[in-house]
């Protein structure tokens, strides 16, 4: 449908918390997985 080239995600900061898994996530091990995300904030 549109002629733009593909834009690869950068990987994730390594200074971010995560709350569900014992290490932080790198996009290779995620690389042809389903992957949820799921935003949410305080207010």
């Amino acid at each position: 449908m549109f002629n733009q080239p593909a834009v690869n995600a950068p990987e994730f900061a390594s200074h971010l918390e995560w709350l569900n898994t014992p290490h932080p996530l790198l996009l290779k091990n995620l690389r042809g997985k389903i992957v949820l995300l799921e935003f949410w904030t305080f207010c």
